[in-house]
């Protein structure tokens, strides 16, 4: 397993990290294979989409905020609609390997997503060699 730190620098932001996933991969040496991505935290979340136009990240952050009011709700820390985004997007992703690189849809690209920042977060990623059936 690897850890990579990520930064955040807004409150509410998608971090691009598919370039550091894509060398991850390359250095593993693993040719065929999985990429397991795990946030261990409670207020940020990872999420795949366009990450060619940044204004998707953007429509993207802006439709979470009007899903998610900002209150009133009962947890005292006054992050709440952070810790509902993040069960929104989800905390982990699995993405294939072949041919020593990420498969990614043409505009695709990972992202971090934050919502209770700026903050440090970890990114748990597991890298290993395996088929899958194929047609």
């Amino acid at each position: 397993m690897t850890e990579l730190h990520i930064r955040s620098g807004e409150k509410r932001e998608l971090v691009d990290i598919t370039d550091r996933l894509r060398r991850l991969v390359v250095e593993s040496g693993v040719q065929r294979g999985m990429c397991h991505l795990f946030v261990p935290h409670t207020t940020a979340g990872l999420t795949l989409n366009e990450n060619w136009d940044p204004t998707v990240g953007r429509d993207i952050l802006s439709a979470l905020e009007r899903i998610v009011p900002p209150g009133p709700y009962q947890h005292r820390e006054g992050n709440s609609p952070a810790h509902i985004m993040a069960s929104l997007t989800g905390s982990e992703a699995t993405l294939f390997i072949e041919d020593g690189r990420l498969v990614l849809g043409t505009w695709q690209g990972v992202f971090l997503a934050e919502f209770d920042g700026p903050r440090s977060r970890r990114l748990l990623i597991c890298v290993r060699n395996g088929e899958w059936a194929s047609e």
